[in-house]
């Protein structure tokens, strides 16, 4: 839409209907990307664009409009689908994107529904080619419904989806609505919520703190409450990933691309973002298998299970396995079926996990696309858009890694913690940042056990670098960004440093330390104290 017709109209932000004959999910994504119908600024700019949220509350706030809007109906017109707008609808959003003036508002409720005839004969065009026989065609036929002087194929956006052609299950697309469709707090919670229950379990079974002695040596505590990769990880950093992930691709899916697809002058719709996730099924599929029957299965078998029955002492002592050496405390039957539920709910949220990190990396091919398509496009609200886009990207990138190694860390430490002879695991740090300190000998003996946890964190750790590097090379290298990129390396730098550093030399909680101080900083403060923050702020995008 071109500047010249857009004006201010009830100190909103007015765009003048030009009968471009878009069908209605176009021509709504592109109105609502430009906040046609926004409250302006001082400056005239509308403040940003439309969300399901506000538009549902927009319309919800018309006096005549008694009945008010359902969220549910607007998230529909936001998505891509072939479901379109009923006339009782057509006539608030006339309002909202009229700016509750009579004419403009009568030219819009035109301009809407001519639209939506576009939109229904496109799907009617779609139905009829997978219509086998003229007795399947008779069943998708829609309704007419008069609309003023004018006929109005019914689509309207409240039919039920068996209208619908049947779709085939995607497990991409199942895992992709996952991170962005529902609230922010979804995932974080249920993760917390799983981890919350666990713990309760351990401590019916008794094992949340539990100690033992190997050869008349000293105490060592296992208990499930000592174990950062069972506490720390699922109570703390895998909600704060799974949080922060969810932010930047519901940002992106539902805000984001939009804005950067109608300020570039394109009528690509979510259509290009979900072709792209559901161009790797294999991909999902490969993760999830691994996960699942791998991670989950028959590492729980080989790990727990079989110790369990045979008494074999091929791996460290802890509190999935402290039957072994105490039977009294509790049963095998009781701890196979505790760790059977604790490994279910591990490889579910390490699946989650790899998923997160799939789309992020689907988010930044997409972003390189649209932007590789507006370079021809000279315009400095463009520009604009594309700087405060990337600018909420790489925040989000940045956190997503930093949440990604710590959990990593979580993983090694317990790892390396359990085949050392060290009473618990705050006395190894304690113990080891004295032999640097005041140079007490603090040897500890390693014992000759196997560490599958290791391998483990060690991809989780090369996975989110990976992804980390290669997000920052297409979204986050931009000139006003100054030394960013640089600081934010230079923090995932640490990280690995220390994650490597874990158990090789005296002094290494020193380094561990330090790096997960610098760490938060950067969760509090993604920019790390640069003024290139003001860059996001300058340009509302959120």
């Amino acid at each position: 839409m071109k500047p010249s017709n857009m004006l201010i109209k009830n100190g909103k932000f007015f765009v003048q209907p030009d009968a471009g004959g878009r069908d209605f999910k176009v021509l709504f994504k592109n109105l609502a990307a430009a906040g046609a119908g926004r409250p302006v600024d001082e400056n005239g700019f509308p403040k940003g664009p439309w969300t399901a949220d506000l538009l549902a509350e927009a319309i919800s706030l018309i006096d005549a409009n008694r009945a008010g809007i359902e969220l549910r109906t607007v998230q529909l017109w936001f998505q891509d689908n072939d479901k379109g707008i009923s006339p009782e609808n057509i006539r608030w959003l006339a309002r909202i994107f009229g700016c509750d003036d009579p004419k403009a508002t009568s030219a819009w409720q035109a301009e809407l529904s001519a639209s939506q005839r576009q939109l229904v004969a496109k799907r009617r065009e779609r139905q009829k080619s997978l219509v086998s026989s003229a007795s399947e065609a008779s069943n998708l036929e829609e309704i007419a419904v008069e609309v003023g002087d004018g006929i109005v194929i019914d689509a309207d956006d409240d039919l039920p989806d068996d209208t619908q052609p049947k779709r085939r299950f995607s497990l991409a697309r199942t895992s992709e609505a996952i991170f962005g469709g529902g609230s922010f707090l979804d995932l974080p919670v249920s993760v917390f919520a799983g981890a919350a229950v666990l713990g309760f379990m351990s401590v019916f079974l008794g094992v949340h703190s539990i100690t033992y002695a190997e050869n008349n040596g000293p105490l060592k505590q296992v208990g499930f409450f000592w174990a950062p990769n069972w506490t720390l990880l699922f109570m703390v950093f895998l909600p704060l990933f799974l949080g922060f992930c969810h932010e930047v691709i519901a940002f992106w899916k539902n805000e984001g691309r939009n804005l950067l697809v109608a300020a570039s002058g394109s009528t690509e719709g979510n259509n290009g973002w979900l072709k792209k996730v559901e161009a790797s099924p294999l991909t999902y599929w490969s993760v999830f298998l691994i996960c699942i029957g791998f991670a989950g299965l028959f590492q729980w078998v080989s790990v727990r299970l079989l110790p369990l029955i045979d008494g074999s002492r091929d791996y460290a002592i802890d509190w999935g396995s402290i039957g072994i050496i105490r039977p009294e405390l509790t049963s095998v039957m009781a701890q196979a079926f505790f760790t059977g539920i604790a490994y279910l709910y591990m490889c579910v949220c390490f699946y989650l996990f790899f998923v997160g990190l799939i789309l992020l990396y689907t988010l930044a091919y997409d972003y390189r696309d649209i932007k590789r398509q507006s370079e021809r496009v000279d315009d400095d609200n463009l520009s604009d858009a594309i700087l405060g886009v990337s600018a909420k990207l790489s925040r989000g990138f940045f956190r997503c890694a930093i949440s990604g190694i710590l959990i990593a860390i979580c993983m090694k430490l317990q790892s390396i913690y359990l085949v050392t002879d060290s009473s618990d695991i705050i006395s190894w740090f304690v113990n080891d940042f004295l032999a640097v300190a005041v140079g007490n000998d603090t040897i500890f003996r390693r014992k000759d056990f196997s560490t599958p946890n290791q391998y483990t964190s060690l991809l989780i750790v090369m996975v989110t670098v990976f992804t980390f590097a290669y997000v920052i090379s297409q979204v986050g290298l931009v000139r006003q960004f100054g030394s960013v990129p640089v600081k934010m390396a230079g923090c995932i730098l640490s990280l690995v440093i220390a994650y490597t550093a874990i158990g090789m030399f005296d002094g290494f909680s020193i380094i561990l330390g330090l790096s997960i101080l610098f760490a938060a900083y950067g969760l509090f403060d993604p920019w790390l104290g640069s003024r290139s923050g003001n860059v996001e702020r300058r340009v509302d995008v959120s």
